[in-house]
């Protein structure tokens, strides 16, 4: 079975830019090094980066909602709380709008 379109364009995107998304939460990342982060948590991040940077036509809501459930539900239990703040602070930088999920 063939991965989904979508899921096979998000891993290129962020193989693509993966310099420039690390840099991004790296800027973010109050005392927080890529490395020392759960690598759940930190592959999410990559990918909803990708999207916030790279991928205008999905709506800001859904970029972080999806990263912070899938945290919630496959990583630590702060992990939600974490990449929301980061995914906030992000897309204000990224495209000037403020968000967090609830």
């Amino acid at each position: 079975m063939a991965p989904a379109p979508y899921a096979v364009e998000l891993a290129r995107g962020v193989e693509e830019h993966h310099d420039e998304i690390d840099a991004v939460i790296t800027k973010f990342a109050d005392r927080w090094s890529i490395d020392r982060m759960p690598v759940i948590d930190r592959n999410l991040l990559r990918i909803a980066v990708y999207e916030l940077g790279w991928r205008p036509e999905i709506p800001l809501g859904v970029a972080i909602s999806e990263a912070v459930d899938l945290a919630k539900r496959y990583s630590t239990d702060d992990s939600g709380r974490f990449v929301n703040g980061m995914l906030g602070r992000i897309a204000e930088h990224l495209r000037g709008e403020s968000h967090t999920v609830d």
